[in-house]
């Protein structure tokens, strides 16, 4: 996989990384990607409910990890997971690093996205997760930002093998 500095780590945007978005952003709109500014996701608030609402459709729950305030985070956001979402292509739920809003996990426990978000061991945002039965991680993670040429492709193949997954049961 080709990728280019592009996630926001906790410990801020470098000048390269914002650069890096800007070129991410331009390109998106030419390689035929909706955009779709300021787009918004579900916040996860009970993820045994939100997975249970995925596998009702034969889905597997994604899950995006954001940082307010990262560019690469608006891009996978804006131009790939709320058009799929409105597309009924996914289910899909936002939970935000650095915040404390409440959340119920897989086991039922309650805390908080920033404590979710320590327990995946998610320094990298945006990080996008897929969920099978059991909150077992169905497909491996997109950790970053890609290419933009590639980051749609990477996203089908992840959905992909965790469709099959959750179909194999």
């Amino acid at each position: 996989m080709t990728t280019f500095e592009s996630r926001c780590d906790t410990s801020g945007l470098t000048r390269r990384q914002l650069l890096s978005a800007a070129a991410f952003t331009a390109a998106v709109p030419a390689a035929g990607v909706a955009r779709a500014a300021g787009a918004v996701l579900p916040v996860a608030g009970s993820l045994p409910d939100e997975l249970n609402r995925a596998l009702a459709k034969g889905q597997p729950l994604v899950v995006m990890v954001s940082l307010k305030g990262c560019p690469f985070c608006e891009v996978a956001r804006s131009n790939y997971l709320a058009p799929m979402l409105r597309e009924g292509q996914i289910e899909v739920v936002q939970v935000d690093m650095r915040t404390s809003l409440p959340l119920t996990d897989f086991q039922g426990k309650a805390l908080t996205h920033e404590d979710m978000v320590r327990q995946w061991k998610i320094s990298i945002a945006p990080t996008v997760l897929f969920f099978g039965k059991g909150g077992v991680e169905a497909a491996d993670r997109l950790v970053g930002g890609y290419l933009p040429d590639f980051y749609g492709a990477y996203l089908d193949a992840r959905l992909a093998q965790a469709r099959q997954r959750v179909a194999r049961g």
